[in-house]
């Protein structure tokens, strides 16, 4: 009888979802070359070629995919198993993954993820940022960060942050030189920061006000794919950046940049945290879950706190 462990199965599971040694090695915490010996040694024992290995790429081969596709099912069980066992815990345990792209990482940092780690000595949490949009389960994550509109539809969305909107600013030198846009039209005649998305086409920049809608193919001579690239590049005075308005918050709010057809950019539901609704939940996520939750109720009754606040305090006949 062929003896395999449990190490050398999740290590096939790894390889699959990572395609590269040395990204599962880094995940099952081992070397590249331990990782190597042991892919050879459960090959040598099945006595077939589990893993295709060139100097370019990694994947499964046909035994390995249809061994791969019998032992996730049992894997999935036993990690199930043990996080049932750690539920009896004081604290969970283990190592929380999340996937996000580079500002929400930013917006969840301190209050969320810092509070997260005193309160849970034992979890370890390693967030990645990745602009484009993937598969967390294919890619290995427990939960991704993206605005609600991106979120796959069965995924399972936590909203941890506040609404949202994208803005045009452009730096008060810029404006020295151009007039300020009354409606989205007039952007036609002014220097525009274009966008270049993940799929390649450049994104038109869209507008709505009282159910009129507009998207518009703006001119400029400067294409970017990034926004902290596009900020720098407002804040030089090359154009007008269209953004999220919490990737300019800090500028906004020091002047030095000014935001523009405000009435024509509409708020929209913000950031959320998704994980799948099909795969069992871990301590570790539930407890994360359950910190957003917190933290965003919290958030919302300072919000309506100080909204009540600035209603009372107003004089009469302001019609506030």
């Amino acid at each position: 009888m062929l003896e395999t462990g449990l190490f050398e199965l999740n290590a096939v599971a790894a390889i699959s979802a990572h395609r590269s040694f040395r990204a599962a090695a880094t995940e099952l915490g081992i070397s590249p070359s331990a990782l190597s010996h042991a892919i050879a040694g459960l090959e040598k024992r099945l006595g077939v070629r589990l893993i295709n290995r060139t100097t370019r790429s990694v994947s499964l081969s046909q035994a390995g995919e249809r061994f791969l596709a019998r032992v996730s099912p049992a894997l999935r069980e036993i990690a199930g198993a043990m996080e049932d066992v750690n539920a009896f815990r004081a604290t969970p345990t283990g190592t929380l993954r999340i996937n996000f792209k580079e500002r929400a990482g930013h917006l969840i940092l301190r209050p969320v993820v810092a509070k997260y780690l005193r309160l849970y000595p034992d979890m370890q949490v390693e967030l990645t940022v990745e602009g484009r949009p993937i598969d967390i389960v294919a890619e290995g994550f427990d939960a991704g960060i993206r605005l609600a509109e991106s979120v796959p539809q069965d995924m399972v969305a936590v909203p941890c942050g506040p609404d949202s909107r994208f803005i045009v600013v452009g730096a008060p030198g810029y404006f020295k030189r151009k007039s300020v846009p009354r409606s989205p039209a007039d952007l036609l005649a002014h220097e525009c920061i274009r966008r270049r998305m993940p799929g390649g086409k450049l994104y038109r920049w869209e507008f709505e006000k009282r159910g009129e809608e507009m998207a518009l193919d703006v001119p400029g001579r400067l294409t970017l794919d990034n926004d902290g690239l596009m900020i720098e590049a407002a804040l030089e005075g090359l154009g007008l950046a269209f953004v999220s308005d919490w990737w300019v918050a800090d500028q906004l709010a020091a002047g030095s940049l000014q935001a523009v057809l405000e009435d024509w950019t509409p708020p929209f539901p913000g950031l959320c945290l998704y994980y799948p609704g099909h795969r069992h939940m871990t301590a570790g996520l539930r407890a994360f879950v359950d910190l957003i939750r917190e933290e965003r109720k919290s958030a919302v009754a300072v919000k309506t706190s100080a909204k009540s606040g600035r209603e009372r305090a107003a004089p009469a006949g302001t019609g506030r």
